[in-house]
């Protein structure tokens, strides 16, 4: 009989995006299910950071089941909570919006409460449910034993930098300062410094994996569209669009120093730096999560959960048969022609290698 294969040793980059986040579980759920593949190292940002730490839970052993049992266990959660939310569709409105809410009157008035007044204002007392339901189903003390690397990034209301963490003093707080929307809650600090979404500055952050992690390939789930054509007209979708190219911005930065180091590699101007090229894959839904709006992003009812679940199984298991004899070899996604246009008179002996940074330990 021939002898089993050695696993596709693998990075994921989770994306934030709300409720969204449940399609990145659903593609967590079907990479947990393969055992061709291992996870080495987990980045995320907001509700990808939210999905890590439930997995790693799950997986201090190295059990796959039970990280797809903390997950599934997360994300119930999540709907218990928001049982009693006033923010659901109507029968008439499902007919209108879909799966958004820009239709529903409770989300037209807390938006509209969200501009005019600051969470300091709004909820004084600094309740958020979310923190309590991490606390009650994420063990940090497995998070911190997890074999899994981990990389949680939130941003510096001070600097306006990112801020990343590893998991070796992960706490409930970090989590929670990662998926921190300041017209939603209050800034969390830690060690006196104030923080909000890591979405801001990295969504997620692709830098840590770079330096600390074995695996070449990064699978990036990515849940925010880049593209959407046409100019948007009406305010709420001007504002939407706005907010996703902000999201989106630190990514494509990570991704276009990707791009430029692998040209000074194939110019041969690194050799003996120590930079490699890294390999870059997505799993996404481009066609169908491009037809929700943000307003969806605040969605939490049972179907639309268990329908983004379904679908990031889907995408995963589409990218499984598709791309998993290119791990270890080459990129399935050509970052070059997302910059197409940007100094393509130039190769890699004109560029100037960049300098190299040491992640900073967590605090």
């Amino acid at each position: 009989m021939a002898a089993k294969s050695e696993p596709r040793l693998i990075n994921l980059a989770l994306q934030g995006g709300g409720s969204h986040g449940a399609f990145s579980w659903g593609v967590l759920d079907r990479l947990l299910e393969d055992d061709r593949i291992e996870i080495e190292a987990i980045t995320g940002a907001s509700a990808g950071a939210m999905n890590a730490v439930a997995l790693a839970d799950g997986m201090v052993d190295g059990d796959r089941e039970h990280a797809r049992q903390s997950l599934r266990e997360f994300w119930e959660g999540v709907l218990r909570e928001a049982g009693q939310s006033p923010l659901r569709r109507s029968p008439i409105e499902a007919m209108l919006s879909g799966w958004n809410l820009d239709t529903s009157p409770a989300f037209v008035m807390f938006d509209l409460i969200t501009r005019i007044a600051s969470p300091y204002d709004f909820n004084p007392l600094n309740l958020n449910p979310l923190r309590d339901l991490l606390v009650e189903l994420v063990d940090f003390d497995k998070v911190r034993k997890s074999r899994l690397k981990l990389f949680v990034s939130a941003t510096n209301v001070e600097t306006g930098r990112a801020e990343v963490w590893d998991k070796s003093e992960l706490t409930a707080d970090h989590v929670m300062a990662s998926a921190c929307l300041p017209w939603l809650f209050q800034a969390v600090e830690i060690d006196s410094v104030p923080y909000w979404d890591g979405g801001f500055t990295g969504n997620p952050a692709l830098w840590p994996l770079f330096e600390n992690c074995v695996s070449d390939d990064v699978v990036l789930v990515q849940i925010n569209p880049i593209r959407r054509p046409g100019a948007p007209k009406t305010a709420r979708d001007i504002i939407n669009r706005i907010n996703e190219i902000t999201f989106n911005a630190s990514l494509l930065r990570d991704l276009r120093a990707v791009d430029f180091v692998t040209r000074l590699i194939e110019a041969g101007r690194l050799e003996g730096t120590g930079y490699r090229r890294m390999l870059v894959h997505t799993i996404s839904d481009e066609a169908e999560l491009s037809q929700l709006g943000a307003s969806s992003k605040f969605n939490v009812e049972t179907g639309f959960i268990d329908m983004l679940f379904d679908h990031g199984r889907s995408a995963a298991d589409d990218w499984l048969k598709a791309n998993f004899n290119s791990l270890g070899k080459r990129s399935t996604v050509d970052v070059r022609k997302m910059f197409q246009g940007e100094d393509d008179s130039l190769d890699g002996s004109q560029l100037q290698p960049p300098k190299r940074t040491k992640l900073k330990a967590a605090k």
